[in-house]
């Protein structure tokens, strides 16, 4: 079963500084219908514009993955970290018993665009924890690059789920397949470009939820379309 969550129908917040999509419910934005993905409950795609960003803020008992598209954010949390993430770079963060850290575009001209994920752990109350990691764009072209995993095989980032998150950029008419287990789930998140996804055609933005389907098959419709992969194994 293929459900579509096309791009224009997402939330949409616009602050002076922050222009962000919710593919589910978030924040002031509310849609019944789309409340999370079993344990995927938070896609943004936030763009923030220079000098902006959000200020020292909680979570517990999340985690929190971020995929830079454009641009550097300045990361600091309150268990000692202080980072720079770049296009590229991917971080993990375990809010566990408790965590305070800050988001900031330090670019006096350019904005960050990045993707805010929320997954919930398969344990509560974890000690916090912090990890940061860069993908080159050689390791996705034409083929799936593992950015997290549970035991963070292959020099992927860990999570306390059981999901594997992939990232691919295709050309035009490359193609890939993918299976799935029995009861497993996947989600697909187009970040750029264009797909076509089990016959169906997926533009920039769009989102889809993916149950009782064995083979997905991924086939670049335009050049540089790159894309995120949730597969959440049962």
């Amino acid at each position: 079963m293929i459900t579509i969550r096309p791009s224009a129908q997402r939330g949409h917040v616009l602050f002076d500084w922050l222009n962000t999509k919710h593919t589910f419910s978030f924040g002031s934005y509310y849609d019944p219908q789309y409340t999370g993905f079993g344990n995927l409950l938070v896609i943004n795609e936030d763009k923030i514009a220079p000098a902006g960003g959000f200020g020292t803020h909680g979570h517990r008992d999340m985690e929190i993955v971020t995929y830079v598209i454009e641009g550097e954010l300045e990361h600091k949390d309150s268990i000692g970290n202080g980072e720079t993430i770049s296009r590229g770079e991917v971080q993990r963060m375990s809010a566990g018993t408790g965590i305070r850290h800050s988001e900031f575009n330090h670019s006096s001209q350019n904005e960050v665009h990045l993707l805010q994920i929320w997954i919930l752990p398969n344990q509560q109350n974890l000690e916090p924890s912090y990890e940061q990691k860069i993908f080159s764009e050689e390791e996705k072209r034409g083929k799936l690059c593992l950015l997290v995993s549970p035991d963070g095989e292959n020099n992927s980032l860990k999570i306390h789920q059981n999901v594997n998150i992939w990232s691919s950029i295709l050309g035009e008419n490359e193609e890939i397949n993918y299976s799935l287990g029995s009861n497993d789930y996947a989600w697909i998140q187009l970040v750029k470009g264009q797909l076509d996804f089990n016959n169906n055609t997926l533009n920039a933005g769009d989102g889809v939820a993916i149950r009782e389907e064995d083979l997905l098959t991924i086939k670049g419709n335009q050049n540089e379309s790159e894309f995120l992969l949730f597969h959440f194994l049962n």
